[in-house]
């Protein structure tokens, strides 16, 4: 999963047989810099599907804020959802939606499931073909409320490894039919290891603490 711009940098990671399959990020959302105290979740376009199709993209993913407390904001953002998933279509990309919703970490659990709940209904409905968002306390409703497969993301970086692998595990036994993770790869100590320890828990059903014995991790 890459940001616009990057793929034409890593290009040589997509170019043999057998490799991994290029996702590149179509829009922009303040909602993603909680970091600089951002609460509005303001999203625009940042890179149109045939460019993405230009420098390589073979799946294109694009991100949905609601319930953002402005009745505009949310309506952009579904503008902006739904004129990007057309574009795609009609190019024949297949469409992650990221069902992200706006303070997301710091949400009470039952807010949070009620917003993942509802906003990954909407989304599918919107034509996403795959969404990716937040396990929630209650997923399987999540995942029974919706006809397309759900991805979780691993959101904060955990303080061990194997809580990782653990998350990881619980998501796909609640229905998830795979995982979106970022730091807790890029910061793991050894990122390549904690891949494998992540494919044998996700794709092979592995234990996450015999996954993680195996590849020595924490």
């Amino acid at each position: 999963l890459l940001s616009p711009g990057m793929l034409p940098h890593c290009g040589h990671v997509f170019n043999y047989r057998g490799a991994p399959l290029p996702i590149v990020r179509l829009n922009w959302n303040s909602v993603y810099c909680f970091h600089w105290g951002y609460k509005e979740a303001i999203g625009v376009p940042a890179l149109r599907p045939a460019e993405a199709v230009a420098c390589g993209a073979e799946i294109v993913l694009i991100g949905l804020t609601l319930k953002t407390g402005s009745e505009a904001t949310d309506a952009r953002n579904i503008e902006v959802f739904c004129e990007l998933t057309e574009e795609a279509h009609q190019l024949g990309l297949p469409v992650i939606g990221e069902l992200f919703p706006s303070q997301a970490e710091e949400l009470p659990l039952e807010e949070l499931q009620e917003q993942v709940y509802a906003g990954c209904r909407i989304i599918s409905e919107l034509g996403a073909d795959l969404i990716k968002t937040f396990h929630t306390p209650e997923f399987t409703r999540v995942v029974e409320a919706v006809p397309v497969p759900i991805l979780t993301l691993g959101a904060s970086k955990l303080p061990r490894e194997s809580q990782a692998l653990e998350l990881a595990r619980k998501a796909v036994d609640d229905g998830a039919r795979g995982v979106v993770f970022g730091r807790n790869v890029l910061q793991a100590k050894d990122p390549a290891k904690f891949v494998l320890a992540l494919c044998d828990v996700v794709k092979r059903g592995a234990d996450p603490k015999d996954a993680a014995a195996k590849y020595e991790l924490e």
